[in-house]
């Protein structure tokens, strides 16, 4: 079973939900279960998608989260105790891969963490700040010297999916 993180705005737009759904989608429902990182924003769409879809949910919750994510079947809430910085240490550090679906400043985060970690990310561009990573460095998704995985980006929730799950199964360089 592959740990997939995904990243994600926490106050999305309506195309955001789409995507977030359109992502979901294109899973295997067998091979992936999603860590999230709460249960508010584009993040509740996506774990909805998965339970609609059957799919395990792993939240990684700081302390006191804005929403409590619902409990049931295929869903795990883990309370780290620590703030939304160092809970995304946590969330990322579990991944086999982490597929960011557009955001902000802690969606950046995540992304630049995986890619010091060695672990594979994949972007979509979503016209959301968090394209601006693709700027970074000299090009080609690598920000400095680190010979790990090379940050990815994708125009479509549908290849957001598929390149996310391809960089897990390559496995992560730590």
């Amino acid at each position: 079973m592959i740990n997939l993180g995904v990243a994600a705005h926490s106050e999305p737009t309506t195309g955001l939900m789409d995507k977030a759904r359109r992502f979901v989608s294109s899973l295997p429902s067998d091979e992936a279960r999603l860590m999230l990182g709460g249960y508010w924003g584009a993040m509740a769409y996506v774990a909805d998608a998965a339970r609609e879809r059957g799919i395990e949910v792993v939240f990684v919750l700081p302390h006191d989260p804005p929403v409590i994510p619902p409990r049931g079947r295929g869903l795990v809430s883990i309370d780290t105790g620590m703030d939304f910085k160092g809970r995304s240490v946590i969330l990322v550090r579990s991944s086999d891969a982490l597929a960011a679906l557009g955001g902000e400043s802690g969606t950046m985060l995540e992304v630049l963490m995986a890619y010091s970690m060695g672990i594979p990310s994949v972007v979509l561009r979503s016209g959301m700040p968090s394209d601006t990573l693709e700027r970074l460095g000299s090009g080609g998704g690598r920000v400095d010297s680190r010979d790990g995985p090379a940050i990815s980006f994708v125009d479509t929730p549908e290849e957001l999916a598929r390149k996310s799950l391809e960089a897990a199964r390559h496995g992560r360089q730590i």
